[in-house]
């Protein structure tokens, strides 16, 4: 049983190796941009409430 998981990680290492090369290496998830509030002087909307 010991060859037959030495070959089974073998073989994922070759798959993963073989799918780097074609794909490329896994992206890295981009961070999230930060929101800044804005603040809004619309004195038109407070006379409408």
């Amino acid at each position: 049983m010991d060859y037959l998981d030495k070959v089974l990680e073998k073989l994922k290492e070759w798959a993963r190796k073989l799918i780097e090369t074609l794909l490329g290496p896994e992206p890295e998830p981009e961070p999230e941009p930060e929101l800044i509030p804005i603040p809004v002087n619309d004195p038109q909307r407070r006379q409408h409430r």
